[in-house]
Parts: structure tokens; C-alpha cells; sequence
């Protein structure tokens, strides 16, 4: 059997104050994740926890961001976090603070057939 992918799940988060991008980061897996109720595992009678989860991460200074803590946001499988630059970042008016924005994509695979 080899791993198939079987689900893509895209989300966006932000940190309003503070430019953290971890914070934005889990929030962005959080939002992919959140939105949907997977029950292709069990359709193809497989657990949950059978799923591979790749996470693909976007912020403006990845080496900032706590993979460990981003990864804790799965709920089932298990999880492979990659941070990458991208997003975006947003300093206020008077150039004290900022706003990050982050984007996730969350890749499902199952070992099948």
C-alpha cells in the first residue's frame, strides 16, 4: 500500500496585535481545519488516526514559528509541520506594531490501496 492523498484543506489566520507569527499560524491550520468534518478515514475503513497530515505554512518570518505548537492543533493522524515565507505583514500607523497574516494548507493522506 502506498500513501494517497485524499484531502486539501486551506485556511488563513491572523495575529491582529502583536505580529506573532506562530500564533497566526496555528489560527490559519485551526481555520482549514475547523470548517470541515472529515469522515473519508472511516469510508474507506480506516481510523482517524491512520491519517498523515502534511501542514504547509506561510508567514512572513517562518524561523519564528513553533512547528511543535502548530502541529498540536491536529486533532487526529499525525502531523508534519513545514513553515515557509510568505504571507503577509502589516505595521500600524505609527509603526509600533504589526499584523500577521498567515496562510496553511493541510494535506491528508491515507495508506491505500
Amino acid at each position: 500500500m502506498e500513501l494517497k492523498r485524499v484531502v486539501l484543506e486551506i485556511g488563513m489566520g491572523t495575529d491582529i496585535r502583536g505580529g506573532d507569527c506562530t500564533k497566526a499560524a496555528a489560527r490559519a491550520l485551526r481555520d482549514a481545519l475547523w470548517h470541515n468534518s472529515l469522515t473519508i478515514a472511516p469510508a474507506l475503513g480506516k481510523s482517524v488516526e491512520d491519517m498523515k497530515v502534511e501542514v504547509i505554512v506561510a508567514v512572513p518570518r517562518p524561523d519564528e514559528v513553533d512547528a511543535d505548537e502548530v502541529n498540536a492543533v491536529l486533532p487526529h493522524g499525525s502531523g508534519q509541520v513545514r513553515v515557509v515565507k510568505g504571507g503577509l505583514e502589516i505595521a500600524n500607523e505609527a509603526g509600533t506594531d504589526t499584523t500577521v497574516i498567515a496562510n496553511a494548507a493541510a494535506i491528508v493522506r491515507l495508506e491505500l490501496p
